[in-house]
C-alpha cells in the first residue's frame, strides 16, 4: 500500500536533475518525458518536425519543461538542443536517445533497401546519436549523477527488425553503450532494447502484434510505459552501466 509519505518522496525523486528526451512527442519518448517529469525532472522535449505535439508534450508535464526542435542527424541542431538546455537550466544530467528513423523493408528484397533509405536509418540512428552523444558528454561530468540512456531495440541483438539497416543500426548503438561505459566513468551509460511497441506507428500491425501476444511469455506487445519504466530501472540501478536491458516480453527465450 502506497502511503503519502511514499507519493511524495516518489514524487520528488529527480528534484533538480535536468533531463533531455529526443524525439519526445509521441510514444516511447512522451512517455519517459511524463516519468521524469512526475518523478522532479526537469525535462527537455524534442522532436525533428512535429512541433506542435513537441510543444504538447512539454505543456503537459507536472513540472518544469522546455520544448526545443531539433533535428540530432544534424550535427549543428543537436548542438542547439544542448545550448538551449544550458542557457535555460545550466546543467544536464540525463541524456535519454530516443529518436531515430526506421521504415519497412522485407529482409528478403536488397533492391528496396536504397541508398537513400539506407543512409537516412544511420544518419538519424548512428550518426545522430553519437554526434549528440559526443557533445553530451562534457556537460554530462559536471553533474554529480550523470546517466545516459539509450532506446535501442531487440533488432540489435537479434536478426529482425523493420529493415536490415535498421538491426545494423541498432546494433552498433548497442555496442556504442558498452564502449562509452568502459571508457568514460563515472557517466553511466545503458540501453533499453524493446522488442514490438504499441505505438501510434505500429498501430496498424495486427498480424505483428497477435504473433508476439502468442509467441511471447508475457502474451502481450510492449507499451510506451514500459519502456519508460524500463529507464527509470536504470537511472536506479546506480552500480549498472554498459548494460544492454531487452524489454521484450521474453519473446527472445521463447522463439
Amino acid at each position: 500500500m502506497t502511503t503519502e509519505r511514499d507519493a511524495v518522496a516518489q514524487s520528488t525523486e529527480l528534484d533538480g536533475r535536468v533531463a533531455v528526451v529526443t524525439g519526445s512527442s509521441s510514444g516511447i519518448g512522451a512517455a519517459t518525458a511524463h516519468r521524469l517529469s512526475e518523478l522532479g525532472a526537469t525535462v527537455v522535449v524534442n522532436s525533428a518536425s512535429s512541433v506542435e505535439a513537441g510543444q504538447a508534450v512539454a505543456e503537459s508535464l507536472p513540472g518544469e519543461s522546455l520544448y526545443v526542435q531539433a533535428d540530432i542527424s544534424d550535427q549543428g541542431q543537436g548542438k542547439h538542443l544542448l545550448d538551449a538546455t544550458m542557457e535555460r537550466f545550466g546543467q544536464l544530467d540525463i541524456l535519454v536517445n530516443n529518436a531515430g528513423w526506421t521504415t519497412v523493408v522485407p529482409h528478403d528484397d536488397l533492391d528496396a533497401l536504397t541508398d537513400e533509405i539506407f543512409t537516412k536509418t544511420f544518419d538519424v540512428n548512428i550518426f545522430g546519436t553519437w554526434w549528440l552523444t559526443k557533445q553530451a558528454i562534457p556537460l554530462l561530468r559536471q553533474s554529480s549523477d550523470p546517466n545516459v540512456v539509450t532506446i535501442t531495440s531487440v533488432a540489435g541483438v537479434r536478426p529482425v527488425g523493420s529493415s536490415i539497416a535498421y538491426s545494423m543500426a541498432k546494433a552498433a548503438l548497442n555496442q556504442m553503450t558498452t564502449l562509452l561505459a568502459k571508457s568514460y566513468g563515472p557517466i553511466r551509460f545503458n540501453a533499453v532494447a524493446p522488442g514490438l511497441v504499441a505505438t501510434p506507428w505500429t498501430e496498424s500491425w495486427d498480424a505483428q502484434h497477435a504473433a508476439v501476444a502468442k509467441a511471447a511469455p508475457l502474451a502481450r506487445s510492449a507499451t510506451a510505459d514500459d519502456c519508460a519504466e524500463a529507464v527509470l530501472a536504470l537511472l536506479r540501478m546506480s552500480y549498472a552501466t554498459g548494460q544492454v536491458v531487452v524489454v521484450d516480453g521474453g519473446l527472445t527465450i521463447a522463439t
